[in-house]
C-alpha cells in the first residue's frame, strides 16, 4: 500500500546530524527534523552552542543530543558519527550545513577594497576550501559507513545562490565606503558543493542511499536596510527569504516524500537565479 503524503514526510524512527547546527539555517533544520520525528544530534565548532539548541529540542519534547565538532579534522568528524550511533543506534540523515560565510570586517580593507581578488589571501583561501569542501567530504565519508551497514540514508548538502551564479557585487557597495566584494571562495566552494553531490550520488547507485542538494536563496539574517532593498530588487519574489522558509526543502529531501530523488538540486531562491 502506497504511504499516504504525510506519511512520506514522517521522520519517526529515523536520526538525523546536522553540522553547523547553530547557525541560522542549521538551527532551524534540527528544529524542522525534530518537529517532524527524528532524533537530531546538533554538531557545531561551538560546542555551547550546540549544546543549548540541543537543550532546548529535548525541553521541547524531542529527542536532541549535540558533540563539539570541528568537520575539518576526521577524528573530530569521526566522534560525530560515532555519537549519533551511540546515543540513538542508527544514522539515516546527514544534512552539511557547516561552512563559512565571512562578514566583512573594516579592518581587513586594503587598497584594493575588503575581499578583492587581487590580492585575496592564500590563507583565507585554503581555510574556506578545508571548512566548505574538504569538511563536508569529511562528513560523507564518515556517515556513509553506517548508511551502508543499514542499507539506507538520505544526505542534503547545503549549497548557495551563489553556487550557480557569480555574486551581484553591487549589492556590497555603499556610497563614500571603501569597495567590498563577497569573496571568491565562497562561489568556488559552493560550486564544488554540486559536483561533490552528483559524485556521491552516482558514486552510491544501487546502495539506497540518496544525495541531493539544497540550494538557498538569501536569507535575512538583520542586513541592513540599504542592502534588503537592494537584493529584493533583483529577486523575482521582491524580499529575502526568512530563515524557516528553507525548512519544507529540507524536510523533502531528507524524507521519502523525495525517495526517487538523488543527485539534484533544490532551488529555493525567490527567483534569483531565473532571470
Amino acid at each position: 500500500m502506497t504511504p499516504t503524503l504525510p506519511a512520506q514526510f514522517d521522520l519517526t524512527g529515523r536520526v538525523a546530524i546536522v553540522t553547523g547546527a547553530a547557525g541560522l539555517l542549521g538551527s532551524q533544520f534540527c528544529r524542522a527534523l525534530a518537529e517532524a520525528g527524528a532524533a537530531v544530534l546538533a554538531a557545531d565548532v561551538d560546542g555551547k552552542k550546540a549544546q543549548t539548541l540541543a537543550k532546548e529540542l529535548k525541553a521541547a519534547g524531542y529527542a536532541a543530543a549535540h558533540t563539539q565538532t570541528d568537520i575539518t579534522d576526521k577524528i573530530s568528524v569521526k566522534g560525530m558519527v560515532q555519537a549519533a550511533v551511540g546515543d540513538f543506534g542508527r544514522l539515516d540523515i546527514l544534512v552539511n550545513s557547516a561552512a563559512l560565510d565571512p562578514k566583512f570586517d573594516p579592518k581587513e580593507i586594503s587598497k584594493q577594497g575588503a575581499n578583492a581578488f587581487e590580492d585575496y589571501p592564500l590563507a583565507k583561501w585554503n581555510e574556506a576550501l578545508n571548512v566548505n569542501l574538504t569538511g563536508m567530504f569529511l562528513a560523507c565519508q564518515q556517515a556513509a559507513g553506517p548508511m551502508l551497514a543499514q542499507g539506507s540514508g538520505a544526505i542534503v548538502n547545503i549549497c548557495s545562490m551563489y553556487g550557480l551564479v557569480g555574486p551581484d557585487q553591487r549589492l556590497y557597495q555603499r556610497e563614500g565606503q571603501p569597495p567590498q566584494f563577497k569573496p571568491v571562495t565562497y562561489t568556488v566552494t559552493k560550486a564544488g558543493v554540486l559536483g561533490l553531490t552528483k559524485y556521491l550520488a552516482t558514486y552510491y547507485a544501487g546502495k539506497n542511499i540518496r544525495v541531493n542538494t539544497l540550494t538557498p536563496g538569501g536569507v535575512f539574517n538583520n542586513h541592513d536596510d540599504e542592502f534588503v532593498q537592494a537584493y529584493a530588487a533583483r529577486s523575482v519574489l521582491g524580499r529575502m527569504a526568512q530563515p524557516d522558509e528553507m525548512n519544507g526543502a529540507l524536510l523533502f529531501l531528507a524524507s521519502d516524500a523525495s525517495a526517487y530523488m538523488t543527485g539534484a538540486n533544490l532551488v529555493v531562491d525567490g527567483g534569483w537565479t531565473a532571470w
